[in-house]
């Protein structure tokens, strides 16, 4: 089920968080979504679906981050009106995953077991870390890597590291 309101985007700074850009989610539709893991799929303005998460802001309400390079291809600032819809994000991890992924977790038995022993929110880092790039090549590529990486470390995630090694990446193109 889709709901929709109206917001406004919105600067929250604090010491903790450094600093954020969010929609504030009114109460009566964050009801909807309690006792669940809180993953949607939020449009603003009628943009590309956005996988993302409500986010307790600390004081009972709930809100919707935005980045930077989304607000500047839709060309969202401080206090722009906005219309946001959103959404319970039903997908296998809480975000978009491309086609290839499923198929390299089949070919590879050993790292589809390391990988899927991560948590919730390290697996979509690391899919998020594939799917940042465009080219399909180059995911194929971040995805091997990957998964080199975490058979070498047995599962035991660190990011400084695995960055590291893409940057080595034997299958870089």
């Amino acid at each position: 089920m889709e709901y929709t309101f109206k917001g406004v985007m919105g600067f929250k700074s604090d010491s903790s968080l450094m600093w954020n850009y969010r929609v504030i989610v009114p109460d009566d539709i964050v009801e909807h979504f309690k006792g669940t893991d809180k993953r949607i799929i939020c449009t603003i303005n009628k943009s590309e679906p956005l996988h993302c998460a409500l986010m307790p802001n600390g004081d009972g309400q709930f809100y919707i981050m935005t980045n930077a390079a989304f607000r500047k291809k839709h060309k969202l600032n401080e206090g722009d009106g906005i219309a946001v819809v959103i959404q319970k994000d039903e997908t296998k991890y809480g975000m978009y995953c491309p086609d290839f992924f499923e198929e390299l977790c089949y070919q590879d038995p050993d790292a589809d077991r390391l990988f899927h022993n991560l948590t919730k929110g390290k697996q979509r880092s690391l899919l998020h870390v594939i799917t940042k790039v465009k080219s399909e090549a180059k995911q194929v590529e971040k995805a091997l890597t990957i998964f080199e990486y975490l058979k070498s470390v047995n599962g035991e995630l660190d990011f400084r590291e695995m960055n590291e090694a893409l940057k080595n990446s034997r299958f870089r193109l």
